[in-house]
This record gives structure tokens, sequence and C-alpha cells, in this order.
């Protein structure tokens, strides 16, 4: 009968193997849409960051010096926490933009009123904008997108390792960069049902001013509502082909955002 014998540099090791990816896997969950939801129970979240770290760690190769009881310990730790924010949060901006188109439509149609409670954002929400957002994540989750925003984790192990880690001096102007161009986007998302809104909106005024006998406060509110819910049902699948086309515009960037750093 064989003994296993087992020593602290062995059980050091097979810790350390796990401890690097999971504090990078940890800013992911944090940041990565659908995990990062409020709603998703904290158990959760741990145990799908532990399973992560345990598939990752054979990407990750770790420096037999690097301690996290170093000061380059330490400054690897938050690095590699940033890392992993980093690319859900690109990912996450995407979802952001479509509430704010749908925030834009809202307030056009006459719905900015119409908030509720999100409890996977835990903070009040435009019905429309919520709308877009679940929308936005069945397409999100149709195209396998989670998947690929793995996929660009394991592969941020092999374009910047545990330990060499360091962010370039542009990579926060990046990020903001590619939050205005993603929220541009979703200002074109809402623009075509804004524009029509705004005609029937001129539409009524000159109606009114024809007839002023007519009661706008009481068909025009009802008009404005019924209307947008028309151009919305009619460009839903353009909006929606939009969001496809932004979500993969996302996650290519989250695949190339460290390769430029790792470049630089």
């Amino acid at each position: 009968m064989h003994t296993i014998t087992l020593n602290a540099s062995d059980i050091s090791a097979w810790v350390s193997r796990l401890f690097w990816p999971a504090l990078r896997v940890s800013g992911f969950v944090l940041s990565a849409p659908v995990a990062s939801e409020k709603s998703i129970p904290g158990l959760v979240k741990i145990l799908l960051t532990l399973g992560l770290a345990l598939v990752l760690a054979p990407l990750v190769q770790v420096p037999a010096d690097l301690s996290i009881l170093s000061a380059n310990g330490m400054l690897a730790a938050v690095v590699e926490v940033l890392i992993g924010v980093s690319i859900g949060m690109v990912v996450q901006v995407a979802f952001e933009a479509l509430n704010f188109a749908g925030q834009a439509i809202s307030l056009t149609m006459g719905l900015g009123f119409a908030t509720f409670v999100d409890p996977m954002h835990g903070a009040q929400t435009q019905v429309v904008g919520q709308l877009l957002t679940i929308f936005g994540t069945l397409t999100y989750l149709s195209i396998d997108g989670h998947l690929m925003l793995i996929g660009a984790l394991a592969e941020s192990f092999k374009q910047i390792p545990v330990g060499a880690a360091h962010l370039d001096h542009d990579f926060p102007l990046m990020l903001v960069l590619w939050g205005a161009r993603v929220f541009d986007t979703g200002l074109l998302i809402a623009l075509p049902i804004v524009v029509a809104l705004v005609i029937v909106n001129l539409g009524l005024g000159v109606v009114t001013r024809a007839a002023p006998q007519l009661n706008l406060f009481g068909i025009g509110f009802t008009i404005t509502i019924l209307s947008g819910f028309f151009v919305l049902l009619v460009s839903l699948g353009g909006i929606m082909s939009a969001a496809a086309g932004l979500f993969n515009s996302a996650l290519g960037e989250a695949s190339n955002l460290f390769g430029t750093a790792a470049a630089h």
C-alpha cells in the first residue's frame, strides 16, 4: 500500500496555482454581464469564481519568487483584479448603452415617470430601458457572448502572465474612448424612434393649432404612447440586430484590449 506524503511546500504551490487566477476571475465575475447581477446569490458567484479558476489554472504560469506577502505580490494582486474587472466592464458598458437608449425612448414617449426598482441592479430604471436590456441579454446569450467573454479571459492569461502584468498609461483612456463610442451607438439605436415620435408631436401641435377646441392633454398623451409602442414594435428587429453588432464589437474589444496593452 502506497502512502501519500504531503508537505507544506506542495500545499503552498497548489494554493498559489489557484489563488492567482482566482483574483483575475473574481474581478471578472464582479463586472461581467449576467454573472455580476445582484439577483445572483453571493455563494453562486464564489462557486463560479472557484470553478473558473480551477479550469483556467493550467493556463497560468506563476513565477516561483512571487509571494502575496511581498510588495510586488500585493501590486500584482491589485493588477490581476483590475484586469478581470476591465474585461467584464467592456461588455457591461454595451448593456448600459441599451439602457441609455431605452431611457431616451421613454422620455420621448412620455413614459419617463414609469420607473420601477430593477432587482438586478438595485436601482430605478425606465420600463423601456429594462425591456431593451432583457432583449439584449437574450441576444447576448444567443450569440454565445458569455462563452466568448470567458475565452477572452483565458486568452488574457497568455497575453499578460501573472506577475508580469503592468497596465499601460493609455489604458484608462482606451476604456473611456470605448465607453464614449458605445454610448454613441446607444444614441443611434434610439434615434429613429425618437425622430418618429418628434414627428408625431409636431403633427399633434399642428392639429391643436388648427383646431384649438381639441383637448391636447386628453388625446396627445395617449397618441404619443401608442405611436411609441408601434414604432418600437416595428423597429425591434433592427434594434436587436444593432445590439448584436454592438456585443460583437464589445467582445472583440475585450479580446484585443490586453493584446494592445501587452504590446506596449
